[in-house]
Order: C-alpha cells, then sequence, then structure tokens
C-alpha cells in the first residue's frame, strides 16, 4: 500500500488507505477489508497502522508498525495513581503485556497491535478475566471463579488509583513503547 502523509492535526480520508472486497484468510469470502493509516504518536514517531476486517465472519487483525526502527525494549510503569491510567501505550502484536500477577497479553498470530492508554490495557485484562470467570461458573469450577472475582477486584482497586499495579511491555521488534517518563525502558 501507498504510504499516505502525516497527520498533522485531525484525521482526514487522505490519512487512510482502504481495499475492500480481499479474500478472507478464515471464511474465504471476498468481504475483507484492508486498511493502513499513518499517524504520528507523539514522544515515538510516525506509525503505520493495519488492520483487516472481514464483514462476513467479523474476523479482525489489526498491527502497527514504527517508521523508524527500534531497539528491541522493555517497559516497566508502576501504576500507582488514576493519572497513571491516562498514560498513552503503543503496543505492537509482537509485543507481551504482562499486568502483575493478574494476567497478560500475548503476542502472537491472534494478537493485534493497537494505541491505547493504560486504562485501555487495563481494561482489555479485566474483559478477559470476566470472560474466563463466566467461563468457570458455567462450568461450576469454584475455584477458577473465585481467583477471577479476586483479580477483578484488585483491578477495580487499580482503576480507582487505590492500590498501585505493574505493567510490562517487552517487545522483540521495539514497535512498542510506554510513552511517559515514569516509565522504565531497558534493552531486551
Amino acid at each position: 500500500m501507498a504510504k499516505a502523509p502525516v497527520s498533522k492535526a485531525e484525521p482526514d480520508a487522505s490519512d487512510f488507505e482502504t481495499v475492500s472486497g480481499e479474500t478472507c484468510p478464515v471464511c474465504h469470502e471476498k468481504q475483507l477489508t484492508l486498511t493502513e493509516a499513518r499517524r504520528e504518536v507523539p514522544y515515538f514517531g510516525v506509525c503505520y497502522l493495519f488492520s483487516m476486517d472481514c464483514s462476513a465472519c467479523g474476523y479482525h487483525k489489526a498491527d502497527l508498525e514504527a517508521e523508524e526502527a527500534h531497539d528491541p525494549c522493555q517497559y516497566t510503569l508502576e501504576i500507582t495513581s488514576e493519572e497513571d491510567l491516562r498514560i498513552r501505550v503503543v503496543k505492537s502484536a509482537n509485543a507481551l503485556v504482562k499486568i502483575g500477577t493478574i494476567g497478560s497479553i500475548e503476542p502472537g498470530e491472534a494478537a493485534n497491535g493497537y494505541v491505547t492508554n493504560v486504562e485501555g490495557i487495563l481494561n482489555r485484562i479485566k474483559n478477559q478475566i470476566e470472560h474466563l470467570k463466566r467461563a468457570a461458573q458455567e462450568e461450576g469450577d469454584d475455584e477458577t471463579e473465585q481467583k477471577a472475582k479476586n483479580h477483578l477486584k484488585k483491578l477495580t482497586r487499580v482503576l480507582w488509583g487505590q492500590e498501585p499495579l505493574k505493567l510490562v511491555l517487552k517487545d522483540p521488534t521495539g514497535n512498542s513503547a510506554i510513552i511517559s517518563p515514569k516509565a522504565e525502558k531497558k534493552k531486551l
């Protein structure tokens, strides 16, 4: 896909390139839409955001890639306040995200890349745990259900700024970052 101009302020139609009617890798219907956007992420640089969405089966895959090469890296952030929830996070599909002992977002084929904030990361983990809790309830797995409830309580306290939690982001491609002077960065 051709490279679109960098967005200076608000995105407009020239910041996106879209191709529709492609073959979906899952259902093989020609209802896949490919999108590429070029965005400036403050303190990180220009990123290309790629996505695939199938209107037939609901398949979705997204990733991002930094325009400039970055070294493999690990960021560590101690979340200690509600203000920390607004810290920007750039995550590629190759990145591993660990949230204390609560859970993780693993890299791999099903992983997505995105630009969000710490609160967005915590809410993704919260949604995973809520799904696990419902599955445990349906299966009558009281131990897993109780563990999920405890993790949800802890996440709620973190989201309310009442309890600290460590967030670790590891990316062998260097296409990820926690954009804050509070985040500790080191090479992998």
